[in-house]
């Protein structure tokens, strides 16, 4: 179990991290903040530069953590609240990903709510504090 919810937190957490990033320093071909930020503006998320700084930040800080397995319910709740956002402003067109859906979005906030729940497993600095 422990070695399971290890790879389940580092996947997830590295995953959302890097989305982060995209968003606040343009890496893995993200747009960085003006560009996410223009977007953001665009869909009513105003002022669009500081939300697309905010929104990579907890995206990063959220992944970090939650990879960590460190302050593992503050970090799935950096997560969720990030993915219900990006559900209720742009992937709401349907279920399905390949339709704007939000299927991933679903996937990523149940998976960091179950970790949440049931603890961050025996290789976690919550299990090491």
């Amino acid at each position: 179990m422990a070695l399971g919810l290890l790879l389940i937190r580092l996947v997830l957490g590295l995953t959302i991290a890097a989305h982060g990033t995209q968003k606040v320093f343009g890496w893995f071909g993200g747009y960085g903040p003006k560009g996410t930020g223009g977007f953001f503006d665009s869909i009513g998320i105003k002022p669009g530069v500081l939300m697309a700084v905010v929104a990579g930040l907890s995206e990063i800080a959220g992944g970090l953590l939650f990879a960590a397995g460190l302050w593992t319910p503050f970090a799935a709740a950096l997560i969720i609240i990030t993915m219900l956002v990006a559900i209720v402003k742009v992937h709401n067109k349907s279920y399905w990903s390949t339709s704007n859906g939000f299927e991933y979005n679903l996937l990523l906030i149940v998976a960091a709510l179950g970790v949440a729940l049931i603890g961050a497993g025996d290789y976690s600095l919550d299990a090491l504090l």
